[in-house]
């Protein structure tokens, strides 16, 4: 089987979680990477012992060396990296939130049909073992019928980060982007899509919110209770309550341990790792997808992102979150 030729757009963190990642799965491989400058390029080869070095994102579009990128810039830049790669028929692996706002992902995913290529966020979470298997619980009846859901997802920068891309507005910064959309997912996964009723909170630095609070009530009256922060820790964890007990998930999103408390007083843990870091799965998945030909993945679909997407767009206008993309 022909191995998928990726190349990365960016050098952060996120980058050499997905570099470390993608050694262990055998549909793919690393070939490139592309930075602003020649010495971020240099640097990330190196490390990584990536063949070839772009200093621009339009060499790596235009090259014949790749057959997929997977965009790791910050937000703002995922629109037009992506556009960049699938006009010159790339396949696009984009970071998560794929867009700042639901009119970004539409025009994305119109490019990638009027290209005919394969665009999917690099929603990871719904992969992992963990979320695959709290989901077969849930469908087998294990807590009963759902009822409700919490998620917190809140982490506090360091003084020295406060120049970070998550606390300006251009970057599409903010907690609600940045891990809050773990949180909507989560959501969605176990109480589905039906909506009634969005109300936010948040508190502010620097046009971004630092700390959200979203309480959604569903049309069948169930609720979910999720919340993000960039500059508050929370305990990140989350639970999935039913009628016959709840669930605990810690990193709710993407778990690797499952704890089980029944009403009768009987518990249970399920052990659940990730194959490596948690971003195989994704990859694996998405090669899979490209290697059948498929328009978009039956998982992480198009109509999930721009959901997601439109909640996160409603909630900022809620909270009076601006960005210069809207």
């Amino acid at each position: 089987m022909k191995k998928l030729r990726f190349g990365i757009v960016g050098t952060g963190t996120i980058a050499h979680r997905f570099a470390d990642a993608i050694k262990n799965v055998e549909e793919a491989e690393l070939v490139a990477v592309a930075s602003r400058t020649k010495e971020n390029a240099e640097k990330f080869g190196d490390e990584f012992d990536i063949p070839i070095r772009f200093d621009s994102y339009e060499k790596m579009a235009q090259s014949d060396v790749i057959d997929a990128a997977y965009i790791a810039v910050p937000h703002s830049g995922h629109i037009t990296c992506s556009i960049l790669m699938m006009n010159n028929k790339k396949h696009v692996l984009c970071e998560k939130p794929m867009a700042v706002n639901k009119r970004e992902a539409e025009e994305m995913f119109t490019c990638a049909k009027e290209n005919g290529v394969f665009l999917m966020e690099a929603m990871w979470a719904r992969l992992v073992p963990g979320t695959i298997k709290m989901l077969q619980l849930v469908e087998d009846g294990v807590l009963g019928d759902i009822l409700a859901v919490e998620g917190k997802f809140c982490y506090t920068m360091d003084e020295d980060e406060m120049d970070h891309h998550v606390f300006k507005p251009e970057n599409g910064g903010g907690s609600l982007l940045d891990v809050g959309v773990y949180g909507l997912n989560f959501a969605s996964w176990y109480l589905g899509k039906d909506v009634a009723d969005i109300k936010a909170e948040c508190t502010y630095y620097n046009g971004t919110d630092s700390h959200m609070c979203v309480l959604m009530k569903y049309k069948d009256e169930k609720i979910a209770d999720i919340s993000s922060a960039t500059l508050l820790r929370k305990p990140n964890e989350g639970f999935v309550y039913g009628s016959k007990g709840y669930a605990r998930l810690p990193r709710f999103y993407a778990p690797q341990e499952i704890y089980l408390h029944f009403n009768n007083g009987e518990s249970e843990t399920i052990s659940v790792p990730y194959a490596g870091n948690g971003f195989e799965e994704q990859i694996a998945h998405f090669c899979s997808c490209v290697q059948k030909g498929l328009a978009e993945s039956d998982i992480v679909t198009p109509e999930q992102t721009l959901f997601i997407t439109e909640q996160m767009d409603t909630i900022r206008r809620m909270t009076g979150i601006v960005y210069p993309q809207d």
